[in-house]
């Protein structure tokens, strides 16, 4: 019984969303039969495939940019007071503004293409991860840091070997969290500057007469995607490298 639990929820969904559907009046809305076949007929068509893949595409391009320039520039700035003193007030000021609020000039930038979405994904990866970087910096216990001086370790050996190892756990879980973000961003700029990928499925399918089974099967989709990333991301704060950060 409890390795069914985790399930009861989704198939009480399940069966509320059929009853629902037969009960309604504009018939528009789907039942879950009608969704999964959807999703075979996009399957037999080669358009689920393509349009997974672009999604993904973008994600991995603009989240790989962003953690490849954010924790970087977090951890310094984290370090270096003076930096951290010119750039943050910036940085706040740009933080709250939602990526969303970018598409038209990304795409008065970038134009209408893969560009576009990529920027988008990388500004609201960015600017979460570069703060997180931040405060994990400033949340390393100063006696590791002392500890670290004592030993004789110059500040970038104490940056690479002490700061960075100590910070990992917080940089996992903005890591994590910030994915979740890349993803949404995606979905969302993909209905608006591109045409193909999962969010530019649901606006074309909703256009092209109606057709919400596949609205719906591309709103299921993102959603089994975005939960494989999550548990990807679970699975890395289980690695060794966690326990390394905690000094364990």
């Amino acid at each position: 019984m409890k390795r069914l639990l985790p399930f009861s929820a989704t198939a009480a969904l399940l069966i509320v969303w059929f009853l629902a559907a037969h009960r309604q009046v504009s018939g528009l809305f789907p039942d879950p039969l009608q969704v999964l076949n959807g999703l075979l007929e996009l399957l037999r068509r080669g358009l689920l495939a393509k349009y997974v893949v672009a999604s993904l595409f973008r994600v991995t391009w603009g989240y790989s940019l962003a953690v490849v320039t954010a924790i970087p520039l977090g951890l310094l700035l984290g370090w270096y007071k003076r930096g951290e003193r010119a750039l943050n007030p910036l940085l706040q000021l740009l933080r709250p503004i939602s990526p969303l609020a970018w598409i038209p000039i990304s795409i008065l930038w970038f134009g209408v293409g893969d560009v576009a979405a990529i920027f988008l994904i990388f500004l609201a990866s960015f600017l979460p991860l570069t703060a997180a970087a931040m405060n994990a910096v400033r949340n390393v216990p100063p006696t590791l840091l002392r500890a670290g001086r004592n030993f004789g370790l110059s500040n970038p050996r104490l940056l690479v070997d002490v700061i960075l190892p100590a910070a990992l756990p917080q940089l996992i879980v903005a890591l994590r969290i910030s994915l979740g973000v890349a993803w949404l961003v995606v979905v969302a700029a993909e209905m608006i500057a591109v045409n193909s990928g999962l969010g530019f499925l649901i606006v074309d399918a909703r256009n092209a007469g109606n057709r919400y089974d596949l609205v719906v099967a591309g709103m299921v989709m993102i959603g089994l995607i975005g939960l494989v990333l999550d548990l990807g991301m679970q699975q890395l704060e289980k690695m060794k490298a966690l326990k390394w950060g905690y000094g364990s």
